[in-house]
Formats: structure tokens, C-alpha cells, sequence
């Protein structure tokens, strides 16, 4: 199951105007974790996400997905391996219906039509939009465009689910859906969130970024428990972990 893992090795990244965001990032994700990256804004968390499929190159270190470095030569081998949902949907879809979004995918990795009908119809029921199927997406909601571009990756059945703000812009009954989602996605799944709560309940480990550093990398009820660390980065407690302040109670 090699090709479920993920390495980062002293991972740099400076933009052009001169903002280093990433510096001497390094970790090691096995098969099967389930992996938040947390940290404030500006920390450097999208831009990480975004070296492990290759949307960006490092200025200096690199990343392996399994048995592969990731180069131009092996990026399209990657990019099968890891499936990639942005922050910002809009990023996502650009076909004319949401059924040619969610079908792009399948058929550019060869699948016949057939199979990839199926995994289309089958991914746009996971997060409950088959009745959107034949809608553009600029006639979307923000959260019915959210739903689409996660249906977007599942349809490509990957092996690694790489998320940017999974529950944004998603009202309760979508977050609660896709929280089911993620805990039915066997494989290996790396997500940026502000939801704390998400990330304590999904997530037994959590990476910690500060100012494009990792300030650390554990297990997940440990960090949150450490008010000083989570002082430093500029967090806070799960609302779940929070005493009531009225009468101290936690939820």
C-alpha cells in the first residue's frame, strides 16, 4: 500500500514577490491517517496542500506520493493517486454542467463511457446533488457548488483525499453529510479546516503550522489540550472542548 503515503522533506516555498510561506517543512503520512493541517491565516496551509499534487513546486525540498518523487515526468501518475478539492470551488468547475464537471475526471483517466456515468451518478449521491446534475455551475449556491467540486474528486476514486476547508460555505445538514463522507473514506486523508470540531472528531493526528514552520505534529486531543501552543498559533479550543461561560460546563 506504499502508494497511500506521503513524504515531505524539508519543503520550501517563496512566492515571487519574496513571502517565503513555507520553510524546512518535513512529515511522514502512512496509509490510512486521517491528517489535519491547522494553523492561522497566512500560516502557510493551502500553500502546502497545494505541493502535493503538484499545482505548486518547491523552491527547495520535495515530496514523494508512494514510490514516486514528484517531478513533471510522474505528475500525471500523482495526480491519479491524489485527489484534490480547493478552497474555492469556482478553482474547480469550468465545464457547462455539473454531470460534465463531475464525468471530467473519469474520462480523461480513460474509463469508458459507462463506467464513468456510474461513478459520476454514484459520486453525486455521496453528498446528495444528483438533481443538480444537468445545472451549470454558475447557477450554483456556494454550498451546492462546494458539493460538486467534492463529488468532482470522488468520482476519481483516489487514494489519497486532499481537502482545503472541506466545510466551508456548507450549511449544517452538508456538514454533517460530509463529515459522514470522510468517515466512510478508508484511504488516506489530508485536510486543511478552521473547524476545529470537524478536525477533533475526523483527525487522531494534527499537523500545527505557524508562520510557514511546523510548531508540531501529534496526536490530535494532546495538541488541543496544550492552551499555550494553541496561544502561539493563534487558536483556539474545539467549541467542544470549551467550558460554558456561564457555568463552566463543557460541551
Amino acid at each position: 500500500m506504499s502508494h497511500h503515503i506521503v513524504e515531505v522533506r524539508n519543503l520550501r516555498h517563496v512566492y515571487p514577490d519574496g513571502t517565503a510561506a513555507l520553510q524546512d517543512v518535513s512529515f511522514r503520512i502512512t496509509h490510512g491517517e486521517s491528517v489535519a493541517v491547522i494553523g492561522a491565516n497566512g500560516a502557510g496551509k493551502s500553500t502546502l496542500l497545494l505541493h502535493l499534487n503538484g499545482y505548486l513546486s518547491p523552491t527547495g525540498g520535495d515530496v514523494r506520493i508512494g514510490d514516486y518523487p514528484l517531478t513533471r515526468e510522474t505528475l500525471p501518475e500523482v495526480r491519479r493517486t491524489v485527489g484534490m478539492v480547493f478552497q474555492d470551488p469556482d478553482d474547480q468547475l469550468f465545464m457547462p454542467t455539473v454531470y460534465d464537471d463531475v464525468a471530467f475526471g473519469p474520462l480523461n483517466l480513460g474509463f469508458p463511457p459507462e463506467e464513468a456515468d456510474r461513478r459520476v451518478l454514484d459520486a453525486l449521491a455521496r453528498v446528495g446533488i444528483v438533481h443538480l446534475k444537468d445545472k451549470p455551475p454558475y447557477r450554483l449556491s456556494g454550498g451546492e457548488k462546494k458539493r460538486a467540486a467534492i463529488a468532482t474528486v470522488l468520482s476519481m476514486a483516489p487514494a489519497i483525499l486532499v481537502m482545503d476547508e472541506p466545510t466551508a460555505g456548507l450549511d449544517p445538514c452538508a456538514r454533517r453529510q460530509l463529515m459522514g463522507l470522510l468517515r466512510e473514506f478508508r484511504h488516506t486523508k489530508i485536510f486543511t479546516s478552521h473547524d476545529l470540531d470537524m478536525v477533533l472528531e475526523q483527525c487522531e493526528r494534527t499537523i500545527i503550522l505557524r508562520e510557514g514552520v511546523v510548531a508540531a505534529d501529534g496526536p490530535t486531543s494532546e495538541l488541543f489540550r496544550d492552551e499555550e501552543l494553541l496561544a502561539s498559533c493563534q487558536l483556539e479550543k474545539p467549541l467542544s472542548m470549551q467550558g460554558c461561560p456561564v457555568c463552566g460546563v463543557k460541551g
